[in-house]
């Protein structure tokens, strides 16, 4: 928790929010974004009024925080707040029942006053908030929050609680804007005497618009989609605050919605005939034929079957639909329609159902287990829109393996790839004009695919459902903003996902720790500078613990630390040494097998000191390099020796490390007589292994060592009389003979006892200062 000192502070307002109201999308977007934005490193409370209408398994769980009055013009009215904790996310209801205690949210007489007060009740409770919870972010929403961010600036302006309060305004659908007498102004709002606000808010003559306030007070714009965001700054699709955006179109940016991919999942939604998935799409079959059979249509499998729920108004296309379903229904695409919506629309509706009975069907009804039938047992899914800010639909059709058949226009655009008959890519199909020609041509491209080539069909509905709708994505690009507007928050980073890897890489570094002191000691001046790094290191972990597994004797953990200390120095010295690193692994294998255990520790560490020289002396460099190089070599050589010889002191008893002081004392000052050196100190070593090893075994270690003590004398004496002879190139040479010496197989006997191995490495540091001397 360190790391993470505390988390953003998010107060979320929304006029609706799922599943206590939904009347649109705004209710889909309240009731999932927050709990994305949890999941993202928000703290999150979501503001809702206590509607009437929400169920009262809801209400009877709710906990009441506090109450207060709020200021309204010339009046003062009751606030309260009650708690409730839905899917991990704090709801606080704003309770007024003269506001709020109605059948349906909104279309009312008083609603400018209604949802000012909202506003209103927002900013004050932001004082009231449970839990010492203080905001950074304020993120309204839509016109019913709109005045929020003025009354904040306007009324709360200095009080040091307010004053780190960012605001954000989302604009679900501009078409809607809050838009009202503007004796509101004065009466409701108490903004008439501040010419400021008067001016800003002001949209005509006596008029008013809550919308136009937060797009001037707010201090970041959002819409739901790329798109959409460009749309509404031209005069087309801005409805008259083309301008106002344009001006702020710096503080204005568009982000996708996403869906609730658990709620909208074909492999568990219960209500509908049979689960399905991208893999195994035999149950949508069955989808399809059980929903034709509900809808009065005729079973049948070779007829695609496209679908509408929606709006039945203007801005849904309802136009294009109404001009080109004589089309659509006579060439051989059954179609059916949910919803409700504007007079006209629903009678063409009902009257194309009765002269096409078989092959249309319209539903007239508000019903979304029957919209969750429609989506996964249909072949397309009908959008052809005006204009759409987002549009959930599309994205909830593609996740059932519903194609989409839309209008290019904002979130539509966005979501939707249309099919490219050449690449095979895409996701749906889409036309560009608000035309009923148009819209039919795109609907036949689809048909014609699903009737000519049902593989190139079916890919592309597999390409639809592997799209990613999720809210993680969207919730991401928000904590980005909220990010950007409070940069003194640090990034929360959940602590959750770490813990497993943490958990396995923790033991493989005590591992490493406990297996490759010695090792890591010796080689210290040349793996100094990758070992600081942290990505090295844990490369390297899941290597060194996969090596670790097998082994379960003492002499495979000895082994084992020879072989992947190489790659982790990641320098050319360590390719080189690899060989001689393999080689002191079998010494010390075999050595383990013949020796007691009071001998191995002085045995092993011959081994390590003996891998860490050939390291640092076997890299063949250029022959220019090379003659220069000999001295920082030699200081690498002898630094590895020192710190070797500390190490073996401390751990070992007295006695040894009397004798092993000496050795490398005797190592140091060895010069023209190098080869007696090295028969003396192997004898020393050897007789100090065996005086503590019972006789037989220590007998069996001398053995080996007089074994391998004649193959080693030879290649010492011939790497000195090269020396001799030839001064200026006798450092190459020996560096070659080195390097011979540990890739022939004849070189095998000289590294076979650890004893005997140290001394010809030494003999070749010993050559080169007497190089030196010359």
């Amino acid at each position: 928790m360190s790391d993470n000192p505390r988390k953003m502070n998010v107060v979320f307002a929304s006029a609706e929010a799922a599943p206590f109201v939904k009347t649109g999308g705004l209710g889909d977007v309240a009731g999932s974004l927050p709990a994305a934005l949890q999941k993202a490193g928000a703290n999150v409370i979501v503001m809702v009024p206590l509607y009437g209408t929400i169920s009262d398994e809801y209400k009877s769980k709710m906990e009441h925080v506090t109450e207060f009055y709020v200021s309204l013009g010339w009046r003062n009215e009751y606030c309260g707040l009650e708690r409730l904790i839905h899917n991990g996310v704090t709801y606080l209801f704003v309770d007024n029942k003269r506001y709020f205690d109605r059948d349906y949210p909104y279309g009312f007489f008083d609603d400018g006053e209604r949802f000012a007060f909202f506003s209103k009740a927002i900013t004050e409770s932001l004082q009231y908030l449970p839990d010492g919870f203080k905001p950074d972010i304020l993120h309204c929403n839509d016109w019913h929050t709109a005045l929020a961010p003025v009354f904040l600036r306007e009324f709360y302006q200095g009080m040091p609680l307010y004053e780190n309060v960012s605001t954000i305004f989302s604009i679900h659908n501009i078409a809607f804007q809050g838009q009202f007498s503007a004796k509101v102004l004065e009466d409701i709002c108490g903004l008439a005497h501040i010419p400021a606000a008067a001016y800003q808010l002001t949209c005509g003559h006596d008029a008013i618009n809550f919308m136009q306030g937060a797009l001037n007070y707010s201090d970041a714009i959002t819409t739901v989609s790329p798109t959409y965001a460009g749309e509404i700054q031209t005069p087309a699709y801005g409805e008259h605050l083309d301008g106002v955006l344009r001006r702020r179109r710096e503080a204005l940016q568009g982000i996708v919605n996403g869906i609730d991919t658990d709620h909208f999942n074909p492999e568990t939604d219960p209500a509908i005939a049979q689960n399905f998935s991208v893999d195994d799409r035999s149950g949508k079959a069955v989808c399809k034929a059980k929903l034709q059979e509900e809808l009065g249509l005729t079973v049948r499998d070779d007829q695609p079957l496209m679908t509408m729920v929606t709006r039945l108004t203007r801005q849904k296309g309802m136009d294009l639909v109404t001009y080109a379903l004589d089309r659509i229904l006579s060439n051989g695409v059954q179609v059916a329609v949910l919803g409700t919506g504007d007079y006209e629309y629903e009678n063409a509706l009902r009257y194309f159902a009765s002269k096409y009975p078989g092959q249309m069907s319209a539903r007239i009804q508000f019903d979304p287990t029957l919209s969750q039938r429609m989506y996964a047992g249909s072949d397309m899914f009908l959008m052809p829109s005006l204009f759409e800010p987002c549009g959930l639909s599309q994205m909830i059709a593609m996740r059932y393996g519903t194609l989409p058949v839309v209008r290019e226009t904002g979130g539509l655009k966005d979501t939707v790839i249309p099919y490219n008959y050449e690449t095979g890519e895409g996701t749906g199909f889409s036309f560009a004009n608000f035309n009923g020609e148009e819209m039919g041509d795109a609907v036949f491209r689809g048909a014609r695919l699903f009737w000519d080539n049902h593989d190139a069909w079916n890919n592309v509905v597999t390409q639809a459902m592997n799209q990613d709708f999720s809210w993680t994505r969207s919730a991401s690009k928000y904590m980005d903003l909220y990010r950007w507007m409070h940069p003194e928050v640090p990034m929360w980073v959940p602590e959750v996902e770490e813990k497993p890897e943490e958990k396995a890489e923790e033991p493989e570094a005590e591992e490493a720790a406990v297996e490759q002191p010695k090792a890591e000691e010796v080689k210290a001046p040349e793996a100094e500078a990758p070992a600081a790094k942290p990505a090295a290191a844990k490369k390297a972990a899941p290597r060194k613990t996969a090596a670790k597994k097998p082994a379960a004797k003492p002499s495979a953990k000895a082994a084992e630390p020879a072989k992947e200390e190489v790659p982790a120095a990641k320098k050319p010295a360590t390719k080189a040494a690899k060989p001689a690193a393999k080689k002191a692994a079998a010494v010390s294998t075999a050595t383990e097998a013949a020796e007691p255990a009071a001998a191995r520790p002085a045995v092993k560490k011959a081994v390590a000191k003996t891998a860490a020289k050939a390291a640092a002396e076997t890299p063949a460099k250029p022959a220019a390099a090379k003659a220069t190089a000999a001295k920082p070599a030699a200081t690498k050589a002898a630094a590895a020796k020192t710190t070797a010889a500390k190490t073996a002191s401390a751990k070992a008893t007295a006695s040894k490390a009397a004798t092993e002081t000496k050795t490398a004392t005797k190592a140091t000052a060895a010069k023209a007589t190098a080869a007696k050196t090295t028969a003396t100190k192997a004898a020393t070593v050897t007789k100090t292994a065996a005086a503590k090893a019972t006789t037989v075994k220590a007998t069996a270690a001398k053995s080996a060592a007089e074994e391998a003590a004649p193959a080693a004398k030879p290649a010492t004496k011939a790497e000195v009389k090269a020396e001799e002879s030839k001064a200026p190139t006798s450092s190459v040479k020996t560096a070659a003979a080195a390097t011979k010496a540990s890739a022939k197989p004849e070189a095998k006997p000289t590294a076979t006892p650890a004893a005997e191995k140290k001394p010809a490495a030494k003999t070749v540091s010993a050559a080169r200062k007497t190089q030196k001397r010359r």
